[in-house]
């Protein structure tokens, strides 16, 4: 049985360290760290598995969004959209049971079984629109702005209703003293939604 060295366990913890406190196995081989070394930080208890191939210094501080983080870290392609977006923005009460992602037109849909995920298939140019990458525990997270948020919430509005929806343009008036009307209508216009959303934003914005 292969036992690591002192010095590699040293060695692996300074490598997690240099890289915010939490890798994906390969990313940990790739860097230098011996599997062997990776699973006896994990047997001590140095290293936890916040998802499956996904770990993290037991040291570091808590993650506020463990489950946000690890899609981010294994869909890496995916954006953060609807409900779960809609939350991170602070443009609904709704309480967010699984994550919404959305991902490219006849694009492989990602198999992770230990988060909860809801997959909408956006095509283009909705898709790429939009995008904003925001850093949640020292991880680069891809989420669509407050208002391409807005306008998907519109073209989704038979799976997560109207009145959220429509919360949502009420919430962004009450947070934003300059609400950006121009971003709120070309996204409109991408999503083909700006016929439903104009009474609205007229009435409230």
């Amino acid at each position: 049985m292969l036992v690591a060295s002192q010095t590699a366990l040293s060695k692996a913890r300074r490598v997690f360290t240099e890289h915010g406190g939490m890798l994906r196995t390969m990313e940990a081989i790739h860097l230098g760290i011996h599997p062997r070394d990776l699973y006896s930080l994990r047997d001590r208890g140095e290293v936890e598995e916040v998802a499956r191939g996904l770990y993290r210094l037991a040291s570091a501080p808590p993650l506020s969004n463990p489950d946000l983080v690890s899609v981010a870290v294994r869909v890496p392609r995916a954006v953060v959209c609807l409900i779960s977006a809609l939350a991170h923005h602070h443009l609904t009460k709704e309480v967010p049971h699984a994550i919404d992602i959305a991902v490219p037109s006849h694009g492989q849909v990602p198999k992770i079984r230990d988060v909860p995920l809801r997959v909408f298939w956006f095509a283009e140019p909705s898709f790429s629109a939009g995008v904003e990458t925001v850093t949640i525990d020292r991880v680069p997270v891809r989420v669509y702005s407050a208002e391409k948020t807005i306008a998907d919430s519109f073209k989704y509005r038979n799976k997560i209703g109207l009145d959220v929806a429509v919360e949502a343009i009420r919430e962004y008036r009450e947070l934003r003293r300059r609400p950006n009307l121009k971003a709120l209508t070309q996204f409109a216009q991408i999503n083909r939604v700006l016929r439903v959303m104009r009474p609205y934003l007229e009435a409230i914005l």
